[in-house]
């Protein structure tokens, strides 16, 4: 059969099933060479199995698959790398404790010399990096360098193996603006030089920004093959959801009243000595939705398992709705709640979730004493299903069922379910990590209208997200914080992304350095 060898590469009638799951139904995919080809989809939409079809991690029941033309039966992800084929995962796959250069040659060692294997590495290297404008510090440890340089030795690795198509899973969801925006500079040079990519995100605005040609996926199945110039981003979300979606978020302005949390020079030193968590102060008052904005991994994680209970504080204090927290005077999670507050975590599975109860056993989790929940000493069975059925019915928790073990709800449902048992129990004060996480952008719109409603009904709302249009759409305040410190705070009318993006890397720009100087941002 004589195939087009204009397509680096071509997918025809993809067929993959893990038992019952129909994960790709009869997926066609052709990638023109030298562009850069989004795929898009919803949380479970069937596209990171399409590319690890693709990298030889799965193998297809069926279908055909064709690289420049010529038939392509991967086994493994090194018969991947031989076809010219490499993938940069979300979740870097370095060793923190080398060096870069002993990063990119492990596993392609080109003889039982390992000095001559990294001396030829280092003048292939030099070369690949002044072709795609790629300058990473060959000789640094890996674990020394922030997220941006380790996704170009990501990057590196892949050229050094001669990849002639690069694939990308959510290749900016540990950047900053910035970063993203370099990113995309490397890509597009890497384009220009005949470089084929495909780039897996959510990110609507970035695979508008960065591509040539879109695919959009649905329920394991390609609904739509776009040119990028054809199209925007409210045809995208209606095609990956199969319903107008808003994605714009409707509010008021805010109308605070008093403070019901407040933190003071508060401290954390995990048990390596680290301070995660550093001095920081500043206030949440009724009726107000704060939003701390950072590169992931800066302290925020620890900020919320602080104020939550979880984790005990160092130095400083808070007072909570009232009551203060401190080193002489901790709280537990239970005692945390007890103070009106609802908690929805960062990691729902390690934290919001037992994987083996039923939905209606999550949906009480923390709540379980409440006297709406027993009878003497006993729990109150019905009027826990009856509870956690209503709420399951106003937040469109699928498949509705009270029965099923939350493992068996993706992770989108799994969240809901999440949410709407901290926000159905009316908290004063409500800490909220990464809500959208994992959540279809259908599910995302009704989530965030929820948040809002919280805040206008004068809840004092704690947002962290790393989600930059989260942040700007919901946010009244935006704390900025860098390893574990805050280093800004703007008013919502101050902020765009490209300010938000040099804050979160420490640099503060000169208007808002005045801003603060003369107390406009308190």
């Amino acid at each position: 059969m004589t195939q087009s060898q204009n397509y680096a590469i071509e997918l025809k009638k993809i067929d993959k099933r893990f038992g019952a799951v129909h994960a790709n139904k009869a997926i066609d995919l052709k990638v023109p060479a030298g562009t850069i080809h989004g795929i898009i989809g919803e949380n479970g939409a069937g596209k990171s199995t399409l590319m690890s079809i693709i990298y030889g991690f799965y193998t297809p029941n069926s279908g055909e698959m064709f690289v420049d033309g010529k038939p392509y039966n991967p086994n493994n992800s090194q018969e991947a790398i031989a076809a010219g084929i490499g993938m940069v995962h979300q979740h870097f796959m370095l060793v923190d404790t080398f060096t870069v250069l002993e990063n990119v040659v492990l596993g392609a060692e080109s003889g039982w010399k390992l000095e001559d294997s990294l001396k030829a590495a280092r003048k292939k290297l030099h070369q690949i990096e002044k072709d795609y404008g790629l300058d990473v510090p060959l000789d640094k440890l890996v674990g020394d360098l922030p997220v941006g340089l380790q996704q170009r030795v990501e990057i590196l690795k892949a050229l050094y193996r001669d990849a002639k198509l690069l694939i990308l899973d959510e290749p900016t969801g540990v950047l900053t603006p910035q970063e993203a925006d370099h990113l995309f500079a490397i890509l597009d040079k890497l384009r220009s030089q005949g470089t084929t990519v495909i780039i897996i995100t959510h990110k609507l605005r970035e695979v508008l920004a960065i591509t040539d040609n879109i695919s959009v996926m649905r329920q394991g199945q390609m609904v739509a093959d776009v040119k990028t110039s054809d199209t925007n981003r409210e045809e995208l979300a209606e095609l990956m959801v199969g319903r107008k979606v808003r994605l714009k978020v409707d509010k008021s302005e805010a109308k605070p009243a008093k403070e019901l949390l407040k933190v003071n020079k508060l401290g954390y030193v995990d048990h390596s000595g680290v301070k995660r968590v550093k001095d920081i102060s500043f206030s949440v008052r009724a009726g107000e939705l704060v939003g701390i904005a950072g590169v992931s991994g800066n302290g925020q994680s620890e900020i919320l398992s602080l104020l939550s209970g979880i984790l005990k504080p160092t130095s400083g204090s808070f007072e909570l709705n009232g009551h203060t927290i401190s080193v002489d005077k901790p709280a537990d999670p239970q005692q945390v709640r007890a103070m009106g507050v609802g908690h929805i975590p960062e990691d729902r599975h390690k934290q919001g979730l037992i994987n083996k109860f039923e939905a209606q056993e999550a949906y009480i989790l923390g709540y379980h004493n409440l006297p709406k929940y027993n009878k003497g000493l006993l729990q109150d069975k019905a009027a826990i299903s009856k509870i956690c059925q209503e709420s399951m019915d106003k937040w469109d928790v699928r498949p509705n069922d009270i029965h099923l073990k939350t493992a068996n709800f993706s992770g989108g449902n799994q969240q809901k379910l999440v949410i709407a048992r901290e926000m159905e129990e009316n908290p004063d004060v409500l800490l909220i990590g990464q809500p959208t996480r994992g959540v279809d952008i259908g599910a995302i719109e009704y989530i965030h209208q929820q948040i809002i409603a919280s805040r206008d009904a004068g809840k004092a709302v704690l947002l962290v997200s790393v989600e930059l249009d989260e942040i700007l759409s919901l946010a009244d305040r935006i704390l900025v914080v860098f390893d574990g410190a805050i280093v800004g705070e703007l008013q919502a009318h101050q902020a765009d992304e490209k300010t938000l993006g040099l804050m979160m890397a420490n640099i503060i720009p000169d208007h808002i350095k005045e801003s603060i100087a003369q107390g406009e941002t308190a």
